[in-house]
C-alpha cells in the first residue's frame, strides 16, 4: 500500500537553493508532497515557492509573518500534515545539507519503525566538510544530550527525520515551546518516552551550497539548557 508522505522544509532566505531542492525531491521521492514553511524571507523565498506551487500540485507554501524559529515552523507543518491525513511526515533542511537521495531510505525504514532518523553518527554516516572544531562541538552536544537524557540514538540533533502519523499525534498532545535545535532533541526524547520504534539511517551531511548558516550561540545555549532541565525532571 502506498503511504501518503509529506516533506516539511522550513525556510528563511533560501531562494538560491529552494527550486533545485524541490526538483531533486521530486526525482528521488516522486510520490511525496512538499510543504515549505517560510518565515517571511526578505530574499523572496516565499514568492518563488508560491510561483512554483501555482504549477506544481505537489508543492504547497505556508507563509508566516516573520522569523519565528525552526521549532514553531515544524509544529505548524505537523499540524498541517495531521489535518491533511498524511501517513508519514519527513523534515529536512533547505540547503542541500540533507541529501534528497536519502528520502526513499527514510520512508522505507518506516515499515518497521515509528521514527526514522537520518544519522551522521552511525556506521556509514559522515560529515566530510567539517573541521575538527565543528565536528567536536557537534559530537560533544550529541554525547551530552544522549547521556543525560539516556537516549538510544547516536544523532540527537539531526533535523533529517521521518515520523509515523501515530507518533506525531502522540507528540502533539503536549505543547513544545522550543525555538531552535533543542526542538529536534525534544522530539526524539518524546519519541523514546512514548516507546516508539526508532531506526537510524546513515547520512552524509554536506555543508550548505549557498546562503548562511542559521546556527547561533543563542540556539546552542537553548539546547544545553533544555537538556539540563529535562535531566532535572523539569518540562
Amino acid at each position: 500500500m502506498l503511504m501518503k508522505t509529506l516533506i516539511i522544509i522550513p525556510t528563511y532566505n533560501e531562494r538560491d537553493s529552494i527550486r533545485a531542492l524541490l526538483e531533486s525531491i521530486h526525482v528521488h521521492l516522486p510520490t511525496g508532497d512538499i510543504l515549505v514553511v517560510d518565515d517571511g524571507s526578505p530574499d523572496g523565498t516565499g514568492e518563488l515557492v508560491r510561483e512554483i506551487a501555482a504549477t506544481d500540485a505537489r508543492v504547497r507554501l505556508l507563509e508566516r509573518a516573520g522569523k519565528l524559529g525552526l521549532g514553531t515552523a515544524y509544529l505548524a507543518g505537523f499540524r498541517d500534515a495531521l489535518a491533511a491525513g498524511y501517513d508519514y511526515v519527513a523534515g529536512m533542511d533547505a540547503d542541500f545539507s540533507h541529501d534528497p537521495a536519502v528520502l526513499p531510505q527514510l520512508v522505507e525504514a518506516m515499515a518497521e519503525s515509528d521514527l526514522a532518523v537520518g544519522s551522521r553518527y552511525v556506521p556509514g554516516g559522515s560529515t566530510p566538510d567539517w573541521g575538527w572544531h565543528r565536528r567536536g562541538v557537534s559530537r560533544f552536544g550529541n554525547w551530552f544530550a544522549r547521556t543525560l537524557l539516556r537516549l538510544p540514538v547516536r544523532d540527537c540533533t539531526t533535523g533529517y527525520k521521518c515520523y509515523r502519523r501515530e507518533l506525531l499525534e502522540m507528540l502533539s498532545l503536549k505543547p513544545i515551546d522550543l525555538v531552535g535545535y533543542a526542538f529536534l532533541i525534544e522530539t526524539t526524547y518524546r519519541a523514546v518516552e512514548a516507546g516508539a520504534r526508532i531506526k537510524e539511517v546513515p547520512i552524509t551531511f554536506i555543508d550548505r551550497r549557498v546562503g548562511k548558516s542559521k546556527m547561533s550561540i543563542a540556539i546552542m545555549i537553548e539546547a544545553f539548557r533544555y537538556v539540563i532541565r529535562r535531566r532535572l525532571g523539569r518540562p
